[in-house]
């Protein structure tokens, strides 16, 4: 019995199944920012997209609390399943509503849903069902550990044929990803975010969003940095420095990895030094994405490295962890200067 001999803890289990720091005498739990989490952020827009069209479907194992959707469940009683702690389930189940004409939200921890790759590649990408996959905890984790970290999720998802995968640089371009998702009729899209607090008014908002088209956001002739997801931020600043030392970065905001932007790849190929960037393992990563497209369309005699993952990582703070691993702002400048 989780939390025995707590009457907090007994009264609400899944809250105290992992909570920020709390008071003993009362159970009330500290808030550590106030600007919403990416799962708030993206329950709140699938919230106010579902006030006008109840075929959207929340679909949930058993984590509507930790993934946001628990607000969608208050809300829309009837569009919300909770399946239990049964993650292959809730995307088949989520696959038999999409092809009945459903609009179905399965939002599953990255880490969790590796549990679910034979439904996702069977009953979802070969039967091209459009149902959306809130991917949650993508990337470090914190001190849940390496259980929980979701660092394989770009490598297992951009494998599997008519799978579009989407990575947001914030919360405001989730909230815009999940708008464009919803409305997606070609096929499974997948969007991957981290366990963070938005970025609230340090978010570069930018006009004409869209998902598939590779954002420039600085432009520079020495050295090209494609980022994906909240590594843009890190890159941006990256940049900002090296400017001040008189070296010029082009900074790409890839905000799919799957299909990849080819207009982006045959532009960085021309300055021919690039440095990529991600959350996730090396190996069949991001990178690895970009590399391959690079001989997809000939384009050889490019210096490259790449920056991301290799290995389980263990306990600890999410910025300790990025900082141990390499996910920094000066790991991109080492990098930089050494491909010069």
């Amino acid at each position: 019995k989780k939390g025995h001999g707590y009457e907090f803890s007994e009264s609400c289990p899944d809250k105290f199944h992992f909570t920020n720091p709390f008071i003993l005498e009362s159970g009330k739990i500290e808030t550590p920012s106030a600007r919403p989490t990416y799962s708030q952020s993206m329950a709140s827009e699938l919230i106010e997209l579902a006030e006008n069209d109840k075929k959207i479907i929340g679909v949930n194992a058993a984590m509507p609390s930790g993934t946001g959707l628990d607000a969608f469940a208050r809300r829309f009683p009837e569009q919300f399943f909770d399946v239990g702690i049964a993650e292959s389930h809730a995307v088949v189940f989520a696959a038999g509503l999409a092809l009945q004409g459903f609009k179905p939200v399965v939002a599953i921890y990255s880490s969790f849903l590796q549990r679910a790759y034979d439904q996702i590649m069977h009953d979802v990408c070969l039967q091209n069902a459009p149902i959306v996959i809130a991917v949650d905890r993508g990337g470090i984790v914190g001190s849940d550990g390496p259980t929980h970290h979701g660092l394989l999720d770009l490598s297992y998802l951009r494998t599997l044929p008519n799978l579009v995968v989407l990575a947001p640089r914030d919360e405001f371009e989730l909230q815009k990803m999940l708008n464009y998702a919803v409305k997606y009729k070609k096929g499974p899209i997948a969007m991957r975010y981290p366990r963070a607090t938005g970025m609230g008014k340090n978010a570069i908002i930018t006009e004409n969003f869209n998902p598939i088209k590779a954002e420039k956001l600085v432009e520079g002739d020495d050295v090209a940095i494609i980022a994906i997801g909240t590594t843009v931020y890190t890159a941006l600043e990256a940049a900002k420095i090296l400017k001040k030392e008189g070296i010029c970065a082009t900074v790409y905001d890839v905000k799919s990895i799957k299909p990849i932007d080819k207009s982006m790849i045959i532009d960085v190929a021309k300055i021919g030094k690039v440095i990529t960037i991600e959350e996730n393992v090396l190996d069949g990563g991001f990178g690895s994405a970009i590399l391959e497209e690079f001989e997809k369309n000939n384009l050889y005699n490019i210096k490259i490295r790449r920056i991301g993952i290799d290995g389980f990582v263990e306990h600890g703070e999410i910025d300790e962890l990025k900082m141990k691993y390499g996910l920094s702002v000066e790991n991109i400048i080492k990098n930089a200067k050494e491909i010069l």
